[in-house]
Parts: C-alpha cells; structure tokens; sequence
C-alpha cells in the first residue's frame, strides 16, 4: 500500500473542499492533498448557467434517495448530492443568498458556538464575494466566488415579481443587504455568463501551485488514528489502496451527508451503532450523524397560454438557436440559471424576520421529481419553504462497506409547525400566480388544482409533493453541548490533529441557500487553522 506524507489532507472536494485548498496552500511552505470521490468538471453543462436543469440526475450526483418518509406519505424522495470537483457548487441553481444576520447570531448566542456571531463571519462573506455589481458594506468585490445580476430575466419572472408586489410583497433589489424581506430577481454565482463554482473561484487558480495536489475519483475507507490524534487518510484511487500522511491535521470537507458517514467508517461517532455494523470505536461520539436540518421545498405548477416561459427551448430547433447565440454572443436563455426570481417573506404576513423562502422557476419540470405540465406546453413553477424547520433527521452507515450509500433520513415535516408554516407557503404560492401579472399568461395552476381548497387539503398537498431543497446541514454540529462534535475552532471535539469545516458544523439551519454560507465556514476555517484568529 503505497503511502504519502502531507501537511493538510482534505477529503472532500465540494465547495469548503475547495476554499480550503487554495488558503491553506497559500503558504508555499505547507504540503496539501485534496480527495474528492468524483471526477473533474469537465462537462460543458457545469458551466452553463442554465445546465443546473440538467444536474439534479446523472453521474454527477451520488444517486441517493431518502428513507421512507413517515410525515411524507412514506416516499422515498430522490436526495441529489454531487459527486464532482466543486461539489453542489458545480451543479446547484446557483442562487446566491446568505441568511438573515440573527441566523449567525443565534448560533453564537444560543447554540454555544462564540465567534460565529454575523458580526464575526460577515468579514469572510465579504472576503468570499467577488460582486459585479453590488458594494460597499454589504458586499465584496474583490473575492474569489463571482456574484453576477441575471443579464436579462425571462419574462415569465419579470411577472413573477409584479404578482409579488400586486399580493403586498415589496420589491428588495438586494436580500443580502441590510433588508431581507421581499421579492425580486436573485443574484448568482456567475462570472461572463458563466458559473462560477468554488472550484472555479477558489481551486483553479491554485492549481499552479507545486505544493497543491489533487486526486479525483478517490473513495476513502476511513481515516487513520494513533490512539486519539488523526495521522491520515485510508483510500481507494480505483487502482490502488493508497494512505496518505497528515503531518499537520486531517480536514474533513465532504458535507453533511459525506462528513458523518466518513467519520463514522472510521470508528467516530455513536458506539452503538458503529459496533451494530463491526467498527472498531476509536472514540464514542454521538452526535455524529444526527440533528439532519433541511428544507422541505413544495412546487407548485402552472400551465401557460402560450411558449413564454424557457420550456420554450425543449424544441430541437429552438434549443439550437439558443446554443448558437450563447456561443457566438454570450447571450440567450443559456444564461439563465432557471430559478431566476424569488422572495423572503412572513406567513402570517407580519413584520420581523422572513419564516419562508420562494424560489422562481421559469419553466416546469426542471427538477427531478417535480410535477410538470402536458408534453408540447410550456410552463412555471413556484416553490417555497420553511426557513428554519424544527425538523431533525440521521444520516446513519448502511454497512461498513465504503462504497455503499449512507441511510439519510431528513424525518420531513416531523414537526406540526413545519407543516402549518409550509402549508401557508403554498397558500401565499397560489395567490401569487393569481394575481394580475401572472393571470395573463397562465391557462391553469396544475398543481395543486382547484380540488385543494380546505386545510387538511392543503396539507395532503404538502405531504405528496414536498421534497428536499437539496440544504442538508447540522449532522456534525458545532456548540459546546453532549451532542456537538466540534468545538466552535472546528476540532472534533476528544480527537486531535481533524477538523470539520463545511455545512455539518452548522448547529442550526440559516434561512437561505447554503452555499455561501458553506464557503464563509470555510473561510473563516482557514484562518481558524493557520492560527489567524
């Protein structure tokens, strides 16, 4: 078995993956390895802004569906997570949102995790954005990650955002800026026309350096401890079983769903259930694994009169047309990310921090999983959700074999608030597309139809159709609690030389998008580990 030496190993090459390797790797000094399970993002798609359509399947995903969903009618729904460099950074919808600044501040006020106050982390969102558009104290211009307006919004979101307005929703032009509450047309993770994934960003330009390798199509077995410190990392490349050496830390970066599992394989986490599956315990961790926190999305679907919506470009000769002007002009549908517009709002329409989020799709079907309308019509979609669901999920090992998928169950609308806050989402979905804006465009709302009318209704609705917002989060949280697994410097709390920094750490869910979040944890976990803080 072939072994390595390095400073830093980084096994997880997703979106903290990323940030991480180019900081660390900053000092010429420091040896760094980064793993990732999927291969490079060769695939033109990536790339496109409007190829997320196109990724919520496919052999950029690992394929997983959730357990059996008790509060979901017991389906089983499709849970895309990437399996590529970049991670859900090179195939999301590239929607760029931070939360609200209480959502920080509860972390570190409540949730035992000091330092992560929005006052403490706003510097590495803003060390993080590269905005084309947007300055000053809300905003960077400077960083890595390219933040882009959506060069021209399909017409279809255009009168999304009017129908807004016309239901009493304001108009926001910024929801990362000192206002969240509102509709409007999202900003992205874009750069010329293109996205901008934090392997785009951050590892490209890092690749130059010779104290920086990077291995792909790489499955870990476990990492390796002498008695309670980290010495390195077990893996397969598809040829061989390498191991490589952590001189300085182990960096687990392969997200909530990866991180758990991949601890797990490796003797960390619930006694229990390690030796249910022969792992040998290298230290009884429990909460490894658990406080699972996402967001249960639910679409709601119209048909239109005409072809104004990007369905438009299913047709052959179309979807041509679209391409020719996208390569010659860098113009077109192809710069539109789909899920253009959206809004933050309250369902019981008071004031105070937004419980719901709308996400705007200028087209149906888009998504895997997601009702669509009949063949050869055009259509839109609205989906919406609750932004801090009380909700609480496992991720759990299958067995001790490393190539098989991890049991994830989100335990979906667990709680009776979710269901009542996500029920007023649809609601507020519904009375959006009816308003005037929209009416002129839409033959019907297909889903749900007019049968839904009362409560108990609406809330089958919610139970038949809701499915992940792809936001997995908490499942190695961050506090000072029985229950945390690392500390708030992102050490796994009774272990030496590992950290955790990606959306595991995170004690509660934020109430946005996660990406931007995951890449400010990185951020700060750079400094965090090179001892700049």
């Amino acid at each position: 078995m072939a072994e390595t030496g390095f400073d830093y190993v980084i096994v997880g090459g997703g979106s903290a993956g990323c940030v991480l390797a180019n900081r660390l790797s900053e000092n010429p000094d420091a040896r760094v390895l980064l793993l990732e399970a999927g291969g490079r993002d060769w695939h033109p798609l990536i790339h496109m802004p409007v190829g997320f359509a196109k990724m919520t399947t496919g052999p950029h995903t690992w394929g997983l569906v959730t357990a059996p969903q008790k509060h979901a009618n017991d389906r089983e729904i499709p849970y895309a997570q990437a399996r590529v460099i970049g991670g859900g950074s090179s195939i999301n919808a590239e929607v760029f949102t931070r939360g609200h600044p209480s959502d920080y501040d509860r972390w570190a006020e409540e949730e035992g995790c000091g330092g992560w106050a929005f006052k403490d982390v706003q510097p590495y969102f803003l060390r993080s954005e590269g905005n084309t558009i947007l300055s000053g104290d809300w905003h960077g211009t400077d960083g890595p990650l390219g933040v882009s307006d959506i060069p021209d919004p399909q017409p279809m979101t255009r009168a999304f955002v009017q129908s807004c307005q016309e239901r009493g929703i304001p108009f926001n032009p910024d929801f990362n800026g000192e206002t969240q509450p509102g509709c409007g047309v999202y900003q992205t993770t874009t750069r010329h026309y293109r996205r901008c994934s934090a392997a785009v960003g951050y590892l490209k330009p890092a690749l130059k350096r010779a104290n920086l390798t990077v291995e792909t199509g790489c499955l870990v077995k476990r990492i390796t401890f002498d008695g309670t410190r980290a010495t390195g990392v077990e893996y397969f490349d598809g040829k061989l079983r390498k191991t490589a050496r952590a001189d300085s830390e182990v960096i687990v970066t392969s997200g909530a769903i990866g991180s758990p599992k991949i601890m797990m394989l490796s003797g960390v986490g619930p006694a229990a259930h390690l030796n249910d599956h022969g792992i040998d315990v290298v230290h009884d961790l429990p909460g490894v694994g658990e406080n699972l926190n996402d967001h249960f999305g639910i679409d709601i679907v119209a048909q239109l009169k005409g072809h104004t919506s990007l369905d438009k470009y299913n047709k052959p000769h179309w979807a041509l047309w679209a391409g020719i002007e996208y390569v010659l002009f860098r113009s077109g549908p192809i710069t539109s990310n789909v899920v253009e517009g959206g809004a933050f709002w309250h369902s019981a329409g008071a004031g105070g921090v937004p419980d719901l989020q709308f996400h705007f799709l200028a087209g149906a079907g888009a998504e895997a999983g997601v009702p669509s309308v009949p063949k050869g019509s055009s259509g839109i979609t609205l989906n919406s959700y609750t932004v801090r669901p009380k909700s609480r999920g496992t991720v759990r090992l299958r067995s001790s074999d490393p190539a098989a998928l991890p049991v994830v169950d989100p335990n979906f609308l667990a709680e009776p608030d979710d269901l009542k806050t996500s029920v007023e989402g649809v609601k507020i979905s519904r009375e959006i597309f009816e308003q005037a804006s929209l009416q002129k465009y839409i033959k019907s709302i297909r889903f749900p139809d007019d049968s839904v009318k009362t409560q108990a209704e609406f809330e089958a609705y919610a139970r038949a159709y809701g499915r992940t917002s792809y936001h997995p989060t908490c499942t190695c949280k961050m506090g000072v609690d029985e229950m945390a697994v690392v500390d708030p410097q992102l050490r796994v709390r009774g272990l030496d030389g590992i950290r955790i920094c990606d959306s595991s750490v995170m004690p509660s869910l934020i109430g946005s998008n996660t990406n931007a979040p995951t890449i400010m944890i990185a951020e700060k976990a750079s400094d965090l580990i090179r001892g700049n803080q």
